[in-house]
């Protein structure tokens, strides 16, 4: 329950947005896991994701992507 005070969660006092602290939660947590469970949350990280270029009104053949982890 927030309070009735206007006191902003201590995330946002440090200038960050919540999905940045999101991200940062889930890293240190995914980082302090043993093996094989680390490996395992580190592989499901990846995100993977098509383009399509339109060209004329129409979509070109999309091509999928993935987005690289920094580890």
């Amino acid at each position: 329950m927030a309070s009735a005070g206007g006191a902003a969660p201590f995330w946002r006092a440090a200038g960050m947005t919540y999905i940045t602290y999101s991200n940062i939660c889930a890293n240190l947590v995914r980082n302090c896991l043993k093996e094989p469970f680390k490996a395992e949350a580190i592989s499901r990280e990846r995100v993977h994701f098509s383009l399509s270029k339109w060209v004329d009104g129409k979509p070109e053949k999309p091509t999928v992507r993935s987005d690289p982890t920094e580890h």
